[in-house]
């Protein structure tokens, strides 16, 4: 049977809802992450809605840079950004409810976060058939959670999620087979998913910004460049995608990070600070409903916003807290000496990340 999947992204969602909720917040442009501190503030942006994005405001965004455009909007007389804080339990609940709307039309989804969701439409048969649904699922979000959502159709979760970017917001667009190759191809190499800022460096070292141009790479020269992910974006660049509907989405992971008010290499402070992630993230194992890790992830931010990684996979599960901290601090030191840090640069983010859970 033809495959046919929806991929449900709602727009903006964390400002919309808090736009939907505060009246006075309408029609202004509002940023949802860290506080700015008049420039100073040290997180990045979650959310922005379009009045912002105007401004050059998007996701993940240094708050500070978003501060400046905002400063830099109200110069030019049009109105300063609003900024808030997030709050994850009321965007939740939102995000449950969107959720059952959405399981009242099909019985196989997958959320992939807190606002998007991927529906296997293939029952309909039809694209003009998968169509109507999701435009009565747009309608039903509209009319019980005053939002808007943006919805691609097409046949595998790659294009679907390709497609719902389109027309947003509050757009619906079906991509069938046959057009695969046409729209895809002058997009930037960023619309696939999993390609990031440093493998779209990588490929304009050598010419390559649309998918247009990745096709055209031999499956040997993308491999040569990325390993075995390059395989995987070799079939993405065609639009292939086998991965299935993943019904039950269950935590790979539980792990916390902290942005410090000042960039440091203050031994005593990173560490009294990985310590505290450290308890905490051992606090929220049971709440997830697991018992035991096995691997530890240490998340280091330099100043000038290289991120490295590094983790550490145990012999045995463990919940203990003291074995937590010797191998997070063990994984830390590194970073604080010349064998990671040997320019000694200033570090303003630490984060600790458990994975390998056992129930």
């Amino acid at each position: 049977m033809k495959r046919i999947i929806a991929h449900l992204d709602m727009d903006a969602f964390f400002a919309a809802i808090e736009e939907r909720d505060h009246p006075r917040l309408r029609r202004l442009p509002i940023v949802v992450g860290a506080d700015p501190k008049e420039g100073k503030g040290r997180g990045v942006v979650s959310t922005a809605n379009y009045k912002a994005r105007e401004y050059g405001i998007l996701s993940a965004l240094p708050i500070s840079t978003a501060w400046r455009f905002s400063q830099k909007a109200k110069r030019e007389g049009k109105p300063e950004a609003v900024f808030l804080p997030v709050d994850f339990h009321r965007y939740g609940e939102v995000s449950d409810r969107i959720m059952e709307i959405i399981r009242e039309y099909s019985s196989h989804v997958e959320q992939s976060s807190i606002d998007e969701a991927y529906l296997d439409l293939s029952f309909v048969k039809t694209y003009p058939k998968a169509r109507a649904i999701a435009q009565k699922i747009k309608n039903e979000i509209r009319k019980k959670e005053k939002l808007t959502a943006s919805i691609g159709i097409g046949s595998n979760k790659l294009i679907a999620k390709i497609a719902s970017d389109f027309k947003k917001p509050d757009g619906l667009t079906v991509i069938n087979e046959k057009e695969i190759e046409k729209l895809l191809a002058p997009l930037s190499v960023r619309k696939i998913p999993g390609i990031g800022p440093k493998a779209e460096q990588i490929l304009a070292k050598i010419s390559v910004k649309t998918i247009r141009n990745l096709r055209k790479l031999p499956r040997a020269k993308i491999h040569d460049l990325f390993g075995k992910w390059g395989n995987e974006m070799y079939e993405r660049a065609r639009g292939h995608d086998e991965s299935p509907i993943e019904e039950e989405w269950e935590t790979k992971s539980i792990g916390e990070q902290e942005t410090f008010n000042q960039d440091t290499l203050n031994s005593s402070f990173v560490i009294g600070k990985l310590e505290k992630i450290c308890k905490s993230v051992l606090k929220n194992l049971p709440r997830e409903g697991f018992q035991k890790f096995r691997t530890v992830v240490v998340t280091i931010r330099f100043s000038d916003f290289e991120t490295k990684s590094r983790s550490h996979t145990l012999a045995e599960p463990t919940n203990s807290l003291s074995k937590l901290k010797f191998e997070a601090i063990k994984l830390l030191m590194p970073f604080l000496d010349h064998r990671e840090n040997p320019r000694r640069k200033l570090i303003r983010l630490v984060g600790v990340r458990v994975e390998k859970l056992e129930h």
